[in-house]
């Protein structure tokens, strides 16, 4: 990767963090309650299953409706924004966030609620691109950058690892509608810092091409069909047709979304900066990260929990290794990037992530120790990526196009994730002949299980290190 761009700076950016408290609190919060919003209400579900009499498919929609709808329209938002503004979209979406929040007091039926989720996750999808996009409006030195971005991806994980926690003590004492609330003095505390500390959009810098609504349905359509595919296969197996069928209509949707693309004359998105050699080489980046999240977010909890008969507890704080190493080498990656250079310091935080895997599909097995040397490999190097990877693939996009870049960033480890997923669900379903249950009942399930999480590490590990040797290449050409 490569950020080596030259820049003049423009009037009115900040020459640091303190210099624009305001905007970099607001842009917190923002990702805060993104990586609050799903985490939160999950300790909730048994509640609202007793209180509203839901049923299993009920709680998965209440869970993976707001996750689909999310991911699967940050690019299409993204594009809105660089056409009408990305600070006012932003505003607009945390206005309407607030309301959705608020609207939870109205439910009284399963549905409404999986219509209230599906609501908060189209608002929170108008929210998400604008947080990097707007960071960039505040700074053009890359250190600042970099700080910039460390401290706002470090608060959005403190609510990541308190999140459970947190969500947890409020139903204590507060009926479970209290965690959807919290949204709403949250939503307002960011629009406050965001209306005041981020300069408004200037219209000479939006994307003055007709927004591409026929490529925006079918770009949402693709990414929400692969989402799920991907759920499906992981819930159900492929011996069902439900997956068949939802992954057919992402690939049609891909295609016609390819074909629309290159034939009209104002495409939603440019293929052409795909060749630039810091985006797609940060993509790439950004894709191999979420492979190795997913394969550790499937198996770790479940080894410890299934395998060796710890707690849910225990196991929380058993991935507690990854939280901590990610939160304290975000102040450090700045200072590391610029001892040895941004070209190197991707490759290497990828290899301190490959590594972490090879430890924990080979060794992890045997004791914890390997599993935390791994957690704590894996995050390092993770934290590393993420923040370079992110700066690197704004800075070379146009100015026009910022937000939807910063889509196409959290896109590609979303959807990376989502197939990393689903490839570990597979293999441990197809190496299992009974149910999950029998893993530590059983001797025979026990080794078959922890088989499979090595097959399916390893497997994932050598794409993964497939596509960081590909985004080397690439980033070389720049």
């Amino acid at each position: 990767m490569s950020v080596d761009v030259i820049e003049v700076r423009k009037p009115g950016q900040a020459t640091s963090l303190r210099a624009v408290w305001p905007a970099i609190l607001g842009l917190s919060v923002v990702f805060l309650v993104e990586m609050l919003d799903n985490s939160v209400l999950n300790v909730a579900l048994p509640t609202i299953t007793r209180d509203l009499h839901a049923s299993a498919a009920d709680l998965q929609w209440i869970t993976s409706g707001y996750s689909l709808l999310f991911g699967g329209l940050m690019i299409a938002f993204g594009s809105i924004a660089d056409r009408y503004g990305t600070r006012r979209v932003m505003l607009i979406g945390l206005g309407l966030f607030a309301l959705a929040s608020l609207a939870v007091l109205a439910v009284r039926t399963p549905g409404q609620l999986v219509a209230v989720r599906a609501v908060i996750g189209v608002t929170a999808a108008m929210t998400a691109p604008g947080t990097m996009a707007l960071c960039f409006r505040l700074f053009d030195q890359e250190n600042l950058l970099m700080r910039a971005t460390g401290l706002i991806s470090s608060v959005g994980l403190v609510g990541l690892a308190v999140g459970p926690t947190v969500g947890g003590l409020v139903i204590q004492v507060l009926p479970w509608q209290a965690l959807l609330l919290l949204n709403v003095p949250i939503a307002a505390l960011a629009i406050a810092c965001i209306r005041f500390g981020v300069p408004a959009d200037d219209p000479m810098h939006r994307n003055r091409s007709p927004l591409d609504l026929p490529g925006a349905l079918l770009g949402t359509a693709t990414i929400i069909l692969a989402l799920w595919t991907a759920t499906l296969a992981v819930e159900e197996g492929w011996g069902h047709a439900k997956p068949w069928l939802a992954g057919a209509g992402a690939v049609l949707s891909a295609l016609g979304f390819v074909i629309r693309e290159r034939s009209t004359a104002h495409p939603m998105f440019d293929f052409a900066l795909l060749k630039r050699p810091s985006v797609s080489a940060s993509l790439a980046y950004q894709a191999a990260i979420g492979l190795g999240l997913a394969v550790l977010t499937f198996s770790v909890s479940l080894q410890l929990q299934l395998v060796w008969g710890w707690s849910p507890a225990q196991a929380a704080l058993g991935n507690l290794p990854q939280i901590v190493t990610m939160l304290a080498v975000g102040p450090f990656v700045e200072k590391f990037v610029e001892k040895i250079g941004a070209r190197l310091a991707g490759p290497v935080g990828a290899a301190a992530v490959i590594a972490g895997l090879l430890i924990y599909g080979l060794l992890g097995r045997q004791h914890y120790a390997w599993i935390a040397a791994a957690l704590v490999l894996t995050a390092a190097g993770m934290r590393v990526v993420m923040i370079i990877a992110a700066v690197t693939v704004m800075r070379g996009l146009p100015e026009d196009q910022t937000s939807i870049g910063a889509a196409l960033n959290d896109t590609s480890q979303e959807v990376a994730s989502s197939v990393g997923m689903a490839v570990t669900g597979t293999i441990v379903a197809a190496a299992l002949v009974g149910p999950l249950t029998d893993v530590g009942t059983r001797a025979a399930a026990t080794h078959s299980f922890e088989n499979a999480i090595t097959v399916a590490t390893l497997t994932l590990t050598a794409v993964c290190a497939a596509l960081v040797l590909w985004a080397i290449r690439r980033s070389r050409k720049g």
